[in-house]
């Protein structure tokens, strides 16, 4: 498979956008998701741990899942993540992780992947009972937040109303949506969402 963010992971770090997002994104999931020492997350889309990375002294471990191995690689070279974060190169739609998680994050990395209803049916297995994601992404815009012709994005975004049903027919529930932040870029401005929902528990 062809890593297409070889080159965009040298510098990931430090471009504005990306900071702005996984800052907002991390507000709003501390806002919706009450976080605990005991709290296993499985980041998917983690890239060099921007958004996990801001999370790890809340929780007790993170798998952050990627099938970039040059994001991967810049997330392993944190030091200081050691022992909480642990990177996995692996396409988890494909060969699922032999472990469950209480809650799952993304950011901006459900456009990513062409088939939605496979990747929610593929963090719904990923939760224990009861677990929950906080997904971040665009919101549905006109095609312009990327480059013309780039390779690996499949959607413009989501809107919100058919992403709640894509939600409920991979067995969601309490399902809520709120704003975690606004890019302006070019003159045009790019809502991104966040979006919990649960995992039914067992003995519902």
């Amino acid at each position: 498979m062809t890593d297409l963010f070889e080159e965009k992971a040298q510098d990931w770090d430090s471009r504005p956008i990306p900071l702005q997002i996984s800052e907002g994104v991390v507000a709003a999931i501390r806002r919706s998701v009450p976080l605990t020492p005991a709290h296993r997350v499985l980041d998917f889309g983690a890239g060099t741990g921007l958004l996990c990375g801001k999370l790890a002294a809340d929780v007790q471990r993170i798998l952050a899942v990627d099938v970039s191995p040059s994001m991967l690689a810049r997330l392993a070279e944190k030091t200081e993540l050691a022992g909480v974060v642990t990177p996995i190169c692996q396409n988890i739609l494909e060969q699922p992780l032999d472990t469950t998680v209480d809650l799952v994050v993304s950011a901006m990395a459900l456009h990513h992947v062409e088939d939605t209803a496979a990747l929610l049916a593929a963090l719904y297995a990923h939760l224990e009972p009861g677990g929950s994601v906080a997904l971040a992404d665009l919101d549905s815009e006109p095609g312009t937040f990327h480059p013309p012709g780039i390779e690996g994005v499949f959607h413009h975004g989501f809107a919100r109303p058919w992403l709640r049903e894509q939600l409920q027919a991979a067995g969601f529930e309490d399902i809520v949506f709120e704003t975690a932040c606004t890019v302006d870029r070019d003159s045009r401005r790019y809502p991104v969402f966040l979006v919990t929902a649960q995992k039914a528990r067992a003995d519902a």
